[in-house]
């Protein structure tokens, strides 16, 4: 592309300006992926990911941003400050004898959250008790929202290879 010759001078620069920045980026990105990768290698980590990625749906990035976004999986005391935490739980609004249960909170910690919900997405065409569940909950409400609870499974089979320190298995569904 910096061979390509332009009309006029400006579109030159600009262009060459574009690439530059593409160049810049990506050089950025291999660093950071590099340093995950890193990082991932080291005692703290390497035991952990190895778990985290026998979970379908779960990658380097994403089990990376799970374990240093949660720490220490034992401080949440059960799955529901856990799901709280991640925000996949929906608000609730109650006065007297009237409640109401609505979107997913506000309060949450957005990275590690909507990672897996991304990640919910690869896990449904992976795990056939995944997909089992999901196709029960579509029958009753919107793809999007059906997502969310299998998040929500995703996060207690986290919580259990975490806690348990035993890689993911597949649940077999005839």
């Amino acid at each position: 592309m910096k061979e390509l010759d332009l009309p006029t001078h400006s579109s030159k620069v600009t262009l060459d300006s574009i690439i530059e920045l593409v160049l810049f980026l990506r050089t950025q990105q291999y660093r950071t992926l590099k340093n995950i990768k890193a990082l991932s290698q080291t005692e703290k980590y390497k035991d952990n990911l190895a778990l985290l990625a026998s979970i379908p749906g779960i990658g380097l990035i994403t089990a990376m941003t799970i374990l240093t976004e949660l720490d220490d999986i034992s401080r949440f005391k059960n799955l529901d400050s856990l799901c709280s935490y991640v925000g996949l739980v929906p608000m609730t609004n109650s006065s007297g004898e009237f409640d109401s249960v609505g979107h997913i909170t506000k309060r949450q910690n957005k990275v590690p959250g909507s990672m897996l919900v991304e990640s919910s997405w690869v896990a449904i065409r992976n795990d056939p008790a995944l997909m089992l569940a999901y196709q029960k909950l579509i029958k009753r409400m919107k793809p999007t929202k059906a997502i969310i609870r299998i998040a929500k499974k995703m996060v207690n089979r986290i919580r259990y290879v975490l806690k348990n320190q035993v890689p993911y298995v597949k649940a077999v569904v005839e």
